[in-house]
């Protein structure tokens, strides 16, 4: 069976897209975020999709619908914005406009979170009431309500606060130094970490985040939007450098006290995945050394904050990367599932709650993507993988007891799935190359769907390039390349037409899949039509295809990758229709480095590229990513040089742009500065534009103004 389908698969990739019976040309505004008409070349889904008990809801203009489970009913409305309008007793012009911020709370609730203007309300849906109201909250950040109670915690500045249903503002932290925050998320969101705060199951205690910055180096960012250009000092942790410290806090709102967790020394590590226990009794923490070889999971009283017990130790002579907390089972509170990559792929692991491994749960050479939960019995598990294939993702069910599996999803391409209250039905929201969009619903117990919304393609009315999907070899034959090949608009095989390779390349990234297009973005659509070859391919370092694939870049980053991306050109360079003197490259942030990476270290094959926000030498790179894949300075200085474009200046031939915000704090601008000094030093000559007041990404309408930037430098230097 698996067989059967991996051919249909293969078969299908290797497809061209189709053409469209209108010529109707695009532009950048029809492509790009922030053009004024991007939006109407956007597949049209189902918005705000949630479950509500075992209703599957979702907004339509002004009301919210159920969606139906046969082909025998219709959408139903559950409720409209004059519903929600009536019921709110408040002033007409706070009153939302909109459902566009209007969603269920959880699938479990009959609670409606309807933000409107500075407040939230708290709407029941069997009551017809409001139940809560949250006031002033203009300035607040990083809300997070506490399911179980009336709770909402959230942040203001560097401090954390709650409110209860009344409006009661309560200040759980009060610092006063600015190098302390508390409530907000740490390590700069690596290890998986999207949030500060984290309620107890039963929303009564509240653990949250501290982080002490005071011996960070400040680092200048300026604003000139000021009259006089106005200083703006981040906490920068550059590799090999001093970083910040963390503890975690437990808020009891009841006594207004907060005990913190004796996570004890050193100071310098990483504390993630942060999990209450189901009696929510104890919290679960996986600490990470700064070195990131080194993971342990210890388990804390939240009463007292002392340590109760450390569970176990997983390391790695490379890494060790937790990105998610410990699983309680729902049959069985004293068991828990964990991820780990320890037999070369991300696989979950069960475990008791004394430390006891009981068995590994999901095993093969592929990788387990994301947990969505338990039926009502807690006797199925409900995950997403990429055991189908590399390109694709997955739904499947598992039976914990006799580790019988399914596969949920029907169709190929990528899924995402959301779980019903009770486990019995589950959502899936998919796409393909050909595939503009589906969303079904299937029964987690008969395994049957019923597709209640087809998108239509959006550029049914449009001729579109022809666009694969394929794979070629490593350059030592054994390990596939996935890659994208967008031909010209009109083509004719037997031109030579100039190529630009798009590049990203770096860890937790996958350009090339069997999504809409196959990931093709707008940009590439319109080169394409500009008479440009479009090519991306996924080298070895990026994510879904095992730990060995991702971590041979470890301490030399951008070397192999870049040895991949020379096999792609290989590849190029055999197509009779490829100008092989007409190749470009492009990429941002990582995949600017791998634009620099090519231009400097194959001179000869690339003529032109744009490097967006690069990175050119990771010692001016943070800790957290920066040390993972690379070490510290100290640790390895030969690795450092081996990687640093700053030292490879003396070898730029071609036209290289580098683009940058000068208010970026993730690359901060000093990257590419220091490389332009290396150049002037060195006598080579890049270009250089700069995007005032951005940060690492250029938003709204300068987006638009950034891909007609490199476009014109395609234009002038390579076509």
């Amino acid at each position: 069976m698996r067989f059967t389908h991996f051919i249909f698969l293969a078969t299908s990739l290797l497809l061209p897209m189709k053409s469209y019976s209108q010529d109707i040309p695009l532009t950048l505004e029809d492509l790009i975020p922030g053009g004024k008409t991007y939006y109407k070349y956007r597949a049209e889904m189902p918005r705000q999709l949630t479950w509500y008990g075992e209703n599957l809801v979702y907004a339509k203009g002004d009301s919210l619908m159920i969606a139906p489970y046969t082909d025998k009913e219709k959408p139903k409305v559950l409720l409209t914005l004059a519903d929600i309008n009536n019921s709110i007793q408040i002033d007409q012009s706070q009153k939302p406009g909109s459902l566009n911020r209007v969603q269920f709370v959880s699938p479990q609730s009959h609670l409606l979170r309807i933000v409107s203007g500075g407040s939230i309300y708290l709407y029941d849906m069997v009551t017809k009431t409001v139940k809560a109201e949250y006031k002033s909250l203009e300035k607040a950040e990083n809300r997070d309500w506490a399911e179980g109670t009336d709770y909402m915690a959230y942040t203001k500045d560097n401090n954390l606060y709650i409110q209860d249903g009344k409006g009661k503002e309560i200040a759980v932290t009060n610092e006063s130094n600015k190098g302390v925050v508390s409530g907000q998320t740490v390590h700069r969101n690596e290890f998986g970490i999207d949030k500060g705060t984290f309620w107890s199951p039963q929303g009564d205690l509240l653990a949250f985040y501290k982080m002490d910055e005071t011996m960070v180096t400040d680092y200048p960012l300026v604003d000139i939007s000021a009259r006089v250009a106005r200083l703006k000092d981040i906490k920068y942790p550059m590799a090999g450098m001093k970083s910040h410290h963390v503890t975690i806090g437990i808020y009891n709102p009841v006594t207004n006290n907060t005990v913190f967790l004796n996570t004890g020394t050193p100071k310098e590590k990483y504390l993630t995945n942060v999990t209450w226990s189901p009696d929510g009794k104890s919290v679960y923490i996986a600490e990470l050394n700064r070195g990131q070889d080194t993971c342990v999971l210890k388990s804390y009283n939240a009463a007292s904050g002392k340590l109760e017990a450390t569970l176990f130790t997983e390391t790695h002579k490379k890494y060790v990367e937790p990105e998610h907390g410990a699983i309680f089972l729902k049959s069985d509170p004293s068991k828990f599932l964990w991820f780990s990559k320890r037999d070369g792929f991300n696989h979950l692991y069960l475990y008791d709650v004394s430390g006891k491994l009981i068995r590994q749960i999901t095993s093969g050479s592929w990788d387990v993507l994301s947990v969505l939960g338990f039926d009502e019995k807690g006797e199925n598990l409900f995950y997403l993988s990429a055991e189908a294939s590399p390109i694709e993702k997955h739904i499947y069910k598992l039976d914990l007891k006799t580790g019988k599996k399914i596969q949920l999803s029907k169709e190929e391409g990528m899924h995402s799935a959301m779980l019903s209250a009770s486990g019995r039905y589950i959502s899936d929201v998919y796409n393909s190359q050909y595939n503009a969009g589906k969303a079904a619903i299937t029964d987690t117990k008969t395994n049957k769907t019923h597709i209640f919304h087809s998108a239509k393609d959006p550029f049914r009315n449009t001729k579109l390039p022809e666009i694969t999907l394929g794979s070629i070899k490593t350059d030592d034959g054994k390990t596939d390349l996935y890659y994208r090949l967008v031909k010209p608009l009109n083509f004719d095989p037997n031109k030579k037409y100039p190529v630009v390779v798009y590049v990203y390349g770096g860890p937790h990234s996958q350009m090339v899949n069997n999504s809409w297009m196959a990931q093709t973005r707008g940009w590439e659509i319109y080169m394409a039509e500009k008479g440009y070859i479009a090519f991306s391919l996924d080298n070895r370092g990026t994510s879904n295809r095992g730990f060995d694939f991702e971590n041979i870049t470890h301490r030399q980053l951008g070397v192999v990758e870049t040895k991949d991306q020379m096999s792609g050109v290989a590849y190029l360079k055999s197509l009779p229709y490829v100008d092989a003197d007409r190749i470009g490259v492009h990429g941002w942030s990582f995949g600017g480095f791998m634009t620099m990476n090519l231009m400097l270290r194959h001179s000869d094959v690339f003529k032109v590229g744009v490097a967006g926000g690069p990175v050119t030498d990771w010692k001016y790179y943070e800790i957290m990513y920066g040390e993972r894949y690379m070490d510290s300075p100290q640790e390895n200085p030969e690795g450092y040089k081996e990687t640093s474009m700053v030292n490879r200046a003396s070898d730029l031939k071609g036209r290289l742009l580098i683009i940058h915000g000068d208010e970026d704090p993730t690359v901060v601008m000093q990257h590419s500065l220091q490389f332009i000094k290396s150049a002037i030093g060195k006598g080579t000559h890049p270009d250089f534009f700069v995007y005032p007041g951005h940060g690492h990404n250029m938003i709204g309408r300068d987006r638009v103004h950034l891909h007609e930037h490199i476009t014109r430098y395609f234009d002038d230097f390579l076509k």
